[in-house]
């Protein structure tokens, strides 16, 4: 396994700075935000990409994952209530097949710069939608990206969240039957499992041989604790029985640091997960 952290949290700096500074506090990867102010998809163009490409050969960083969970450049003024939006599951055809589209160029920009996956959140149902009416959505919007993403050797992983129309790790592998491709699986957040109230070792193997990535964070209350991600150490989570049923079930790929709460700090909040986690890895 190695460790890797997520430019969600240098927000306040561009994406090539983002890179170097993650990469100057020894994580062997980083993990790329597909949203403003990083790679917002419909503004992302070749000079981003090459300023980009530059700052990961200078630091020989390897890209985890890229972030395909929300899309919030596409408002000016987005609500909070509209975090996932425009999501996979939208009942209009036409922002559906946006958000489709997005995801392709999420799959794009892990082909250009070599990471294994790109991750995506179900969304939650809109007022007036049913949840049988939402999964179907899913299942097309999903059959599409993949049909973009398999020949392209990227894979694709659901990131439940409670709330969420997948927001557990049953539900998700419900999803991964149903879906039944082989680029498929699910983006393992543990902080989302714990607040869910699943038990992190019952999560891991239960997901073994699904798994694209996983994503890290503590959270204070442990099991059923709430949904705010800390720095490991900060919170109850037991990330020694993490990291050792993840090394029971084989997993070998990033483990990324999900640290979006601490964009004024994010130098600290980088060196303080490394220096709690390195000796796992």
């Amino acid at each position: 396994m190695k460790l890797a952290f997520s430019t969600n949290a240098y927000t306040n700096y561009t994406l090539p700075e983002a890179v170097r500074r993650i990469a100057d506090h020894g994580y062997a990867g980083v993990e790329l935000l597909g949203d403003t102010p990083h790679a917002y998809f419909p503004e992302f163009d070749s000079d981003d990409e090459a300023a980009l490409a530059d700052a990961l050969d200078e630091t020989g960083i390897a890209v985890s994952n890229v972030n395909a969970n929300t899309a919030m450049g596409y408002y000016g003024d987005a609500p909070e209530t509209a975090f996932f939006e425009p999501s996979v599951i939208n009942p209009d055809p036409d922002l559906r097949a946006w958000r489709v589209e997005y995801t392709k160029r999420a799959v794009d920009l892990a082909e250009a710069t070599g990471a294994p996956a790109v991750c995506l959140a179900s969304g939650s149902p809109l007022p007036g939608t049913l949840p049988e009416a939402a999964y179907e959505h899913l299942l097309s919007s999903l059959d599409e990206i993949l049909d973009y993403a398999e020949p392209r050797g990227v894979d694709v992983g659901i990131e439940f969240e409670p709330e969420l129309l997948v927001e557990c790790t049953d539900e998700a592998l419900e999803l991964v039957d149903d879906v039944g491709r082989e680029g498929f699986g699910i983006n393992l957040d543990l902080g989302h499992s714990a607040v869910y109230g699943e038990q992190l070792r019952d999560t891991i193997e239960k997901a073994a041989g699904h798994i694209t990535g996983v994503h890290l964070e503590d959270i204070a209350g442990g099991v059923r604790g709430k949904h705010y991600h800390l720095v490991p150490g900060d919170g109850d989570l037991d990330f020694a029985e993490a990291f050792d049923a993840l090394d029971d079930i084989g997993y070998d790929g990033f483990v990324t640091l999900e640290l979006y709460t601490y964009p004024d700090r994010p130098d600290e909040a980088a060196r303080r997960a490394f220096e709690a986690l390195e000796r796992y890895v």
